[in-house]
């Protein structure tokens, strides 16, 4: 039999006690019914003193509301005089019969009290919540567009839940099964997403399971994500006022950095970062997605992972050291002081690709232009593709020119948000370091971020606010090496590791091409101010320092541990 259709009423306890009346049973029954209801069961004898209309009232509201929509309200009667009550449902399909519904036999009406009687016995989700739901039984959760009802094409789906008007989830799905993932381990993953609540990350709302198939309901409704953006920008978006969205923009490269920050300080990793994991939704509110291997696999729609695939995205917007097939040979491994691999590093480098595609944007840069611009010196194509790399850490030396050029393109604003671009532009350079032992910390990346927003962008309270302790240094001794103001401005670095093949963040006119440090270079505690006259302090000492430093876990070096020589 196919299964019942959902009613677009929710039936819950609540429900059904304000809408079975004596007034509403009487709508349903002829007069010599009515007159039956004040009198006592055929089984009465002492064994109950309830009237017909105080069993229905008391223990039999539900029976009667599955009888009306069968037409059969009169049955009723039957059905108490043999002590039937709400508490005997759900009735076994092969036990229906034992109602005696009709004078004879009748599988069509016993199919559909059978179906019917799921209607008014819904069992609600909510927050926190775990059900495990019978095949018959009709799941509370719809979908919030007609146009999606009985498709199941996207990987994530908009779902309303009666019990919860006016909001918007998210749902996923996978199948479950022999050769498939087992209930126990997707029960697994499910305490594990639990565990992991941000309100910029897809987090997990409840979940249940119905027909061999789990399925997770999302506190978010996704609706964009950045790559959508990058092409068209939807209506949400453009309705904003041209400040607002400005402010936006920024707003959410801080929420992002937040996000990543709160993974960090918990030993976790994102790994996934690109584009199309970053999403937002109707009201603009930005989330990150795909940041387990679960989820990864569960919102691209394939659990088996196939290890052939090939996914340009994530090429694209992956640190070096993920691909070190396709690295020179360099001084450095790839891996920290202590020997364990750098996934951290790698968010770090992904998120500050990130970044400067939202910078690009608020520059109307963005997309196409951009990767056509990384792509212009490098003809080979991506792991063997017809299509020239366009990738982020192939192009390096694209992507600091185009970085330059974009601070020069937002000099020209007089919008304050873009005030502090160009040390947003400093921050994302770091981040794109070539090198992991080279990028920031989370936190570092973290509080000078919120110090840029809160300090040059007009934006007095982000929409993550923290306590955060003073940075190490004040913006007004930060310096990235020129003024980023008229057509020379260039970004400079201290970074002196880079390889010269595959990309080089600094211009030929930066303090790169001194083999001492100079006033005005950026390390870990910010510029360096003084030098003493006649003395100088070797660029490579001061780099291993630093890098020993960073390896130790220290978020700040002190400079004063170099010493002029």
């Amino acid at each position: 039999m196919p299964p019942a259709t959902p009613a677009p009423t929710f039936w819950d306890s609540d429900t059904i006690e304000r809408t079975v009346t004596r007034e509403f049973v009487c709508s349903h029954l002829i007069p010599e019914e009515i007159a039956k209801l004040d009198q006592t069961p055929s089984f009465g004898d002492g064994l109950t003193d309830l009237t017909y209309w105080e069993w229905i009232n008391q223990k039999a509201k539900r029976f009667f509301l599955i009888l009306v929509d069968l037409d059969l309200p009169d049955q009723i009667f039957g059905l108490i005089d043999d002590s039937w009550e709400d508490e005997d449902l759900p009735i076994p399909r092969d036990q229906v019969e034992r109602l005696a519904l009709k004078a004879s036999k009748d599988e069509a009406t016993e199919w559909k009290f059978y179906l019917r009687q799921y209607r008014y016995l819904m069992r609600p989700l909510n927050e926190g919540e775990h059900l495990n739901y019978d095949d018959d039984e009709i799941v509370p959760v719809y979908f919030a567009d007609k146009k999606h009802m009985g498709v199941q094409s996207q990987p994530l789906t908009k779902v309303v839940l009666p019990n919860h008007p006016g909001a918007i989830f998210s749902r996923a799905k996978v199948t479950l099964g022999p050769g498939r993932m087992s209930e126990e381990e997707f029960m697994c993953e499910v305490e594990n997403l639990k565990a992991l609540q941000h309100d910029h990350l897809l987090s997990y709302w409840a979940s249940y399971i119905h027909r061999g198939c789990g399925y997770v309901i999302f506190r978010q409704a996704a609706e964009y994500s950045l790559k959508s953006l990058f092409t068209a920008t939807p209506s949400c978006f453009k309705k904003l006022e041209k400040k607002d969205r400005r402010q936006t923009v920024m707003n959410w490269i801080f929420c992002l950095v937040d996000t990543i920050c709160f993974l960090h300080n918990r030993g976790l990793v994102h790994g996934n970062i690109k584009p199309s994991t970053v999403m937002f939704t109707e009201d603009n509110q930005v989330f990150l997605c795909d940041y387990n291997h679960f989820l990864t696999q569960l919102l691209s729609g394939q659990l088996e992972s196939d290890a052939n695939s090939f996914d340009k995205e994530v090429y694209d917007y992956s640190a070096p050291e993920m691909w070190l097939s396709s690295l020179p040979s360099s001084p450095m491994s790839f891996r920290s002081a202590k020997g364990r691999p750098t996934p951290q590093a790698a968010d770090i480098f992904s998120l500050g690709c990130i970044i400067l595609e939202l910078l690009s944007f608020l520059a109307k840069k963005h997309g196409k232009p951009f990767a056509t611009h990384r792509a212009a010196k490098n003809k080979m194509g991506s792991r063997g593709a017809a299509v020239p790399d366009s990738s982020f850490h192939k192009n390096l030396g694209q992507v600091e020119s185009w970085m330059n050029q974009l601070a020069h393109d937002l000099a020209k604003k007089d919008d304050p948000t873009f005030k502090g671009v160009p040390m947003m532009l400093h921050v994302v350079e770091d981040m794109l370091s070539y090198y992991p032992a080279e990028r920031p910390l989370a936190n570092e990346v973290q509080t000078r971020t919120y110090q840029i927003v809160t300090n040059w962008c007009g934006i007095t309270e982000p929409h993550c606010v923290h306590k955060y302790g003073e940075w190490e240094h004040t913006f007004s001794s930060l310096s990235l090496g020129s003024s980023y103001t008229g057509s020379k401005s260039t970004i400079s670095t201290a970074r002196s590791s880079r390889p010269s093949s595959g990309g080089n963040l600094s211009s030929g006119a930066s303090s790169l091409s001194s083999s001492y440090i100079q006033p005005g270079d950026e390390y870990m505690r910010g510029a360096v101010r003084d030098i003493p006259e006649g003395k100088a302090v070797p660029r490579k000492f001061a780099d291993e320092k630093q890098n020993h430093w960073k390896a130790q876990g220290h978020s700040f070096w002190d400079l004063s541990y170099v010493q002029p020589v």
